[in-house]
């Protein structure tokens, strides 16, 4: 069992809605969306794989305790292909519908699977641009997050509609993404790890899990180019040692470590030791040492797990020490 609070301490301060994100080196700016008000419409979708119904009714309560009001897209409950939840053009006009609509002020992704890689080209980046909100999910939601900071628009990687209503919305990453959605940011500090690369790096934090963010490189999509300075978050789930390493070699060809001046390794849930190395975090951090760069392994973050927010797009601090390791949102 994992005592999350012993892996992670959690601060707050209050995060002045400034217009955007914007720092030297970080491109283009990355809009905040609004922090969201009592009696605020929120959209829960499944973009991806099909969600077990039996978490609706709980979503739905835990939203309305928080002050919300929630409404679910038109195909959440749809199944195509044994797995999707609806054809892609559905899932695409659910998402669309709510993205369009300025009274809808964030959009809930209730689980990922795969499926969203099949929406790019179908979301124009002015449906992310035209009425800012909050968009939130994790796993294959990752494509997502892609698409809305490439159109300037900040998003939050973290649990999803169905992890927190497994949750009862009480454990501690939904008490962290209810403060976000209200206009407040963490402050992470987590233990010190074997794996890490000492050092302190500035940037805009992007990124996810790998093998959905890597199939985006080198495509409109892809958020690895929506900076020159980055901090690289990785997770991944249930792929060998030899996936991850081909993904990562993938980011490799494209150019992108030249960009990534800070690295965050995640959880790496039930990965396939098929290679010779300690950890899948020692394999990357290898990787990633001859680039003087800061490495924080252990991050609470992803599948299988304490799965803390994180706000993509955001201009960050990381600072890893022989101590621990903190991350500043700006």
């Amino acid at each position: 069992m994992i005592v999350y609070r012993s892996m992670k301490r959690v601060l707050f301060f209050f995060a002045a809605l400034a217009a955007a994100f914007s720092a030297a080196g970080q491109g283009v700016p990355c809009t905040m969306p609004p922090a969201l008000q009592p009696g605020d419409t929120v959209v829960i979708l499944s973009p991806a794989y099909h969600s077990d119904p039996k978490w609706k009714p709980k979503t739905e309560e835990i939203l309305c305790r928080w002050g919300y009001v929630p409404l679910f897209g038109q195909y959440v409950d749809s199944l195509y292909a044994g797995a999707y939840a609806g054809t892609d053009a559905q899932r695409a006009e659910d998402l669309l519908r709510a993205l369009n609509d300025p009274s809808v002020k964030a959009v809930i992704c209730q689980r990922g699977g795969y499926g969203t890689i099949r929406l790019a080209g179908m979301i124009p980046p002015e449906a992310f641009a035209a009425h800012p909100k909050w968009l939130v999910g994790f796993s294959d939601i990752t494509t997502l997050h892609s698409l809305s900071v490439c159109a300037g628009v900040a998003s939050i990687h973290g649990p999803g509609g169905s992890s927190i209503a497994s949750a009862d919305g009480e454990d501690e990453d939904s008490q962290v993404l209810r403060e976000m959605l209200r206009g407040y940011l963490p402050l992470y500090e987590v233990p010190a790890h074997e794996c890490n690369v000492p050092g302190r790096a500035h940037g805009r934090l992007v990124g996810g899990n790998l093998c959905t963010f890597a199939a985006l490189a080198g495509t409109p999509y892809d958020f690895l180019t929506s900076a020159e300075d980055l901090i690289l978050f990785i997770e991944e789930t249930e792929e060998s040692y030899h996936a991850i390493d081909r993904y990562f070699q993938m980011l490799r060809v494209h150019g992108v470590l030249e960009h990534v001046r800070g690295v965050i390794l995640g959880r790496f849930n039930a990965c396939g030791a098929d290679l010779d190395y300690p950890s899948v975090e020692a394999m990357l951090a290898a990787y990633f040492r001859p680039l003087g760069i800061p490495v924080c392994c252990g991050f609470p973050a992803g599948h299988g797990g304490p799965n803390a927010p994180l706000l993509m797009g955001a201009d960050v601090t990381l600072d890893v020490t022989s101590e621990s390791a903190v991350l500043l949102f700006h």
